[in-house]
């Protein structure tokens, strides 16, 4: 039995751009070590499975790997299997792909945009705020200066399922020469802080997009994620609270990836409801390579 074997960059209007996904879809499920086998090997950030034939409930139950574990979600591979799946397995069909992922059903709808192509969207989990750090701690955890970060708006975690610190840069400069120290967060960490960090400013490398961003984590060997729709959807509830724009809801473009020569395209849309954040995060999805893995 042979598996369709297909490689995206998510969040990429080019290839060779955003943040790459392997996607592995196959009629028999593989056996759990295998797949963790194939993710090391293959040493994306993740790499998914999934089986063509819809479950009882019209979703596609898909798998997540990381090289080091499996992981319950996260935003890119959403996108990238689900593009997979409508243009490989439901050969462009309308309607949203549902993806039952271990956290439970993701529907991810698609829409044309300008130029004329696919902009995948998913609806994150449920965002919630947490508490701030001190920006001078931050600061040296990040490498940058005190005065680099924007005072008018905190440090601030925000959690869902995973958490992260957003922190807001006054420059593109700062945000260029932030880089992560280890030790600090280790610091920050025993004081129950995580360890991710998204950092971002209002200076942007193209005048079409509104905001420009990094995000850095440890995890096998990696230090900074070129696209992130986990990071983006913790990010739109930041700006939501603060009101860091003036409507109650927005949609946005985020620049990320430009420092890992991978330079990304985030869109965003915001809103509040009921009390409440609504967060859909969306990108484009460009195919590089598929074949077949025996």
């Amino acid at each position: 039995m042979t598996h369709q074997f297909h490689i995206v960059d998510v969040f990429a209007e080019q290839p060779y751009s955003g943040n790459p996904l392997a996607v592995v879809v196959g009629e028999n499920a593989l056996p759990d070590e295998t797949m963790q086998k194939l993710a090391a090997e293959t040493n994306y950030s993740e790499t998914t499975f999934v089986t063509p034939e819809p479950e009882a409930d019209d979703g596609y139950r898909v798998r997540i790997f990381t090289p080091a574990r499996e992981i319950a979600f996260a935003g890119h591979p959403i996108l990238g299997t689900a593009w997979v799946l409508r243009h490989h397995v439901l050969h462009d069909a309308t309607g949203p792909v549902k993806l039952n992922l271990m956290l439970g059903q993701v529907p991810v709808t698609f829409e044309v945009s300008a130029e004329g192509k696919d902009v995948a969207w998913f609806l994150a989990p449920p965002v919630t705020p947490g508490k701030t750090c001190a920006p001078e701690r931050m600061a040296a955890a990040v490498g940058v200066l005190p005065g680099d970060i924007d005072a008018d708006f905190p440090v601030q975690q925000f959690s869902a399922g995973t958490s992260a610190m957003i922190v807001p840069l006054r420059s593109l400069d700062a945000l260029r020469r932030s880089q992560l120290d280890l030790d600090a967060f280790a610091a920050l960490a025993t004081e129950g802080f995580p360890s991710l960090v998204y950092l971002f400013c209002r200076q942007t490398h193209h005048p079409g997009n509104d905001l420009c961003a990094r995000f850095f984590f440890e995890a096998h060997g990696v230090r900074e994620d070129p696209a992130t729709g986990n990071g983006a959807a913790f990010l739109g509830a930041y700006l939501l609270e603060h009101r860091f724009f003036p409507e109650p809801e927005f949609s946005i473009r985020i620049e990320q990836g430009y420092e890992v020569r991978r330079p990304s395209l985030v869109m965003l849309r915001a809103r509040r409801v009921d009390g409440s954040y609504e967060v859909s995060v969306g990108g484009y999805v460009t195919p590089v390579v598929r074949g077949e893995l025996a």
